[in-house]
């Protein structure tokens, strides 16, 4: 399977900054965003603030994996 990098400004925390995902993370982030509500920019916000010494980008992926793993198991 191949996915494009794709490289995305967003607003976090009132900052923009940018975020690069390959292209199947950010559809995984906009399939989780839609399933709760909310905007993928929220979304953001949310995993940002969960995050510790982690990058943003690296955060994004490990959220969207554990999120997948996790329905997988239900």
């Amino acid at each position: 399977m191949k996915s494009s990098v794709v490289k995305r400004s967003v607003a976090v925390a009132g900052h923009k900054t940018s975020v690069t995902l390959e292209d199947v993370f950010w559809q995984g982030m906009h399939e989780i965003a839609q399933a709760r509500g909310i905007s993928v920019s929220a979304l953001i916000g949310e995993i940002n603030r969960q995050r510790r010494d982690t990058n943003l980008s690296s955060h994004l992926r490990m959220y969207v994996l554990d999120y997948y793993r996790a329905r997988r198991a239900s």
